[in-house]
């Protein structure tokens, strides 16, 4: 008995990528990302305080390819969702919320929206919601520049801050760093004229790196610009310090390369650009950011506004 031939089968339709979302940077697939996401099982604390106030504090997104994407259909309404007309800040890689919070909680006018891929992350951010009684912050598990790019309508934002994002120190994974031109083109999007970008590092390749991205953009123009150069700029610092060459503050292995190695890029001996902003005020020093003090390595402060 001969086998009866196969149904044909439809051809293979692959999903559209939308300009701004994850896939059309590249983020699937085995393409480079441009954040780990380290965990998201949650336990303990954690896990009741996002069963219990998730639905009031986390919003809820629709989502497009995988599970940190954004539809490009859904548009955030923040004066919806905090019941006034405010100035919104958006925290992309918020971390465990300390910042944020402590921003909400000294700036009761302003509203803020704090964005994280590392579930537990934005657990601890509900347990600081709830334990300080704010009403003015909210949280997103989603990739930032599908956030940017078609989440919050433009011009809605007052302040964009990128505080400590992800070094990825070796050259080959410098595509992966989240600021970029491409980058760069979805804040001046989602930022107001005259809205600001603020940026910290505790690496010096980086600091650069930004400021080169930011020094080609039309949209932006630096606040500090020739500022902090010469001896009293911090990249100098670095350079003449030989502080990035240690790694976590101890000293390389023997017959070890450093970890760091190409961290501080050219060593020109003395920075004559500048352009380095005095350290946020507005920013509370977080245990991240200590650490880094106490390795000795210096932070950058960038600060840009939007034309």
């Amino acid at each position: 008995m001969s086998e009866s031939p196969e149904s044909p089968q439809p051809p293979h339709v692959p999903r559209p990528v939308t300009p701004g979302t994850q896939a059309s940077f590249g983020t699937y697939g085995g393409r480079p990302v441009s954040f780990v996401r380290r965990g998201t099982r949650l336990q303990g604390r954690r896990q009741t305080a996002w069963e219990e106030h998730s639905d009031r504090w986390a919003l809820d997104v629709p989502r497009h390819i995988a599970n940190t994407s954004v539809h490009p259909d859904y548009t955030f309404d923040a004066e919806a969702e905090f019941g006034r007309k405010a100035p919104l800040i958006v925290e992309i890689g918020s971390g465990l919320g300390d910042a944020i919070c402590h921003a909400a909680e000294e700036n009761p006018d302003t509203d803020f929206l704090a964005v994280e891929v590392y579930t537990p992350g934005l657990a601890t951010t509900i347990i600081k919601i709830n334990s300080r009684g704010l009403n003015n912050v909210r949280v997103v598990e989603a990739n930032a520049p599908e956030v940017l790019a078609t989440m919050l309508p433009a011009g809605s934002v007052s302040e964009l801050w990128v505080f400590f994002p992800d070094p990825w120190h070796k050259s080959r994974h410098h595509k992966r760093r989240l600021i970029q031109p491409e980058f760069a083109e979805l804040a001046a999007q989602a930022l107001t004229t005259g809205g600001l970008w603020r940026v910290a590092t505790d690496w010096s390749n980086y600091a650069v790196h930004v400021r080169d991205v930011l020094a080609g953009s039309p949209d932006f123009e630096n606040l500090h610009t020739g500022e902090r150069h010469g001896p009293e700029s911090p990249l100098t610092q670095v350079w003449q310090s030989g502080v990035e060459t240690l790694v976590g503050g101890a000293p390389v292995r023997e017959g070890r390369a450093p970890v760091s190695t190409a961290h501080t890029g050219p060593n020109e001996g003395v920075d004559e650009t500048g352009g380095w902003a005095p350290r946020f005020e507005g920013r509370i020093r977080t245990s991240f950011e200590a650490k880094a003090h106490e390795a000795g390595r210096l932070i950058f402060d960038l600060c840009y506004r939007r034309r």
